[in-house]
């Protein structure tokens, strides 16, 4: 069974329970509603001192709100969801019991599977409420001081936890795509306008990284082409934890680097492609592409490559023009079985967009070329800010967003997709 951190909580069956979803939509409209700012004048004749306690009362009111508002959101939340997790557990045991399921060995590893899966959520849910009540109990326990603003500190501690685990099992249950709970193979290229692209494509490759470790995904670096000036022409990693690939897959395009934008111009400094695919964990889905639809050839190797060894392999689909590579294995075999595996990724991904099976039906002119999807502008002056084009939001911390912390624009995208969705259906 996985730890915790390695991957986020995650289930795909919660739109079934009515109580549940009532729960869930009244603990997102909660966190809509912000309380009113609390007005309060300091008066200047008050001492050094009074300040100080004034300023110090008021943290602790701040801190409390917060607290308060965590754990009223996981008891509204978990005690349904929990619910709905033991029943679903309980189910796959009940399965298991049956003697005939052992007739079939693929049906039988494929519940097992599952019951793990509805174990380590069981108890992720099981450990969230104890926080809960962890960060209820310090908070009254602070309250019977007169002032302990150390434990109010704790309490807001536990807290945080408490709300990562809501925020990611709430991402998760949106995650309800094709192929979103599978890994993803993450392709950076930068621009061809000299050194800048290169530069600005090494540093998104350290934003995923460092979002991919604080967020506990097995992520891999496997192939990197580096620059002669620094910086990076290409750069491939892979992240094997469940539900990557529904997180990433909307960092799709173009990320552009601005130097300067006002109200008279805007200087692009550079630009880097971000090509996300499904890396698919345990079997993939089986696509027949004939060997005449396929044109193989080996790339002139970049120099200074890193994690190359001079056998990298091109594939590109004839009929449609796609195209997938591999350098990182140590022989050319193996890197021309991973380059089929990641076209034929590409593929399924346009099949299910399509709403097709068959790889000879897809139309061509309907494939949206990637450098002209424009995903998000990265401002460095004269404001630091960051635009996300396809959702729309603005972030003012630069300098946050490109240490990893990309949170708050991967959940903006897949509350889009979410409501893309829904339209569609109506």
């Amino acid at each position: 069974m996985a730890k915790m951190g390695a991957e986020p909580v995650c289930v795909r069956t919660l739109h079934s329970n009515p109580r549940f979803s009532r729960k869930w939509r009244a603990s997102r409209r909660l966190r809509l509603h912000s309380c009113p700012p609390l007005s309060l004048t300091v008066r200047a004749s008050l001492s050094t001192e009074d300040k100080d306690k004034f300023y110090k009362e008021l943290g602790m009111f701040s801190l409390r709100k917060k607290i308060e508002d965590v754990v009223l959101r996981a008891e509204t939340l978990a005690p349904a969801a929990l619910e709905l997790e033991e029943a679903i557990r309980i189910k796959h045991e009940e399965t298991i019991r049956q003697s005939i399921l052992w007739d079939d060995l693929a049906k039988s590893n494929e519940v097992l599977i599952k019951l793990a899966d509805s174990s380590r959520v069981v108890d992720a849910l099981k450990d969230l409420r104890y926080k809960a009540e962890e960060a209820k109990l310090i908070t009254q326990l602070a309250e019977t001081d007169a002032i302990n603003y150390r434990l109010f500190k704790q309490a807001y501690s536990a807290s945080l936890d408490v709300s990562k685990l809501l925020d990611k099992y709430e991402m998760c249950k949106l995650l309800r795509g094709k192929y979103d709970i599978e890994g993803a193979c993450m392709i950076i290229k930068a621009g061809v306008s000299g050194f800048y692209p290169e530069i600005w494509a090494e540093q998104l490759l350290r934003m995923y990284l460092k979002w991919a470790e604080k967020q506990g995904h097995g992520t891999r670096v496997v192939e990197k082409c580096l620059s002669k000036n620094g910086g990076i022409k290409s750069a491939t990693i892979e992240l094997e934890s469940k539900y990557a690939y529904g997180y990433l897959s909307g960092e799709r395009g173009v990320h552009s680097m601005i130097s300067r934008c006002d109200a008279s111009v805007s200087d692009e400094a550079g630009m880097a492609a971000v090509d996300v695919i499904p890396l698919f964990l345990e079997t993939a889905p089986d696509l027949e592409i004939g060997d005449e639809d396929l044109l193989i050839s080996s790339p002139s190797s970049c120099e200074a490559q890193w994690g190359q060894t001079g056998s990298a392999v091109c594939i590109q689909h004839i009929p449609t023009g796609l195209r997938a590579e591999s350098s990182g294995e140590r022989s050319c075999f193996a890197n021309k079985i991973k380059a089929i595996n990641r076209l034929k990724a590409k593929l399924l991904v346009i099949l299910r967009d399509q709403g097709i099976s068959n790889s000879r039906s897809i139309k061509k002119d309907s494939i949206i070329d990637l450098w002209n999807q424009q995903t998000r502008r990265y401002i460095f002056s004269p404001h630091k800010l960051v635009q996300d084009v396809k959702t729309g939001i603005h972030l003012p911390d630069l300098n946050s967003v490109l240490d990893g912390n990309i949170e708050p624009l991967i959940a903006a995208n897949i509350n889009s997709r979410q409501d893309c969705d829904t339209v569609d259906i109506v």
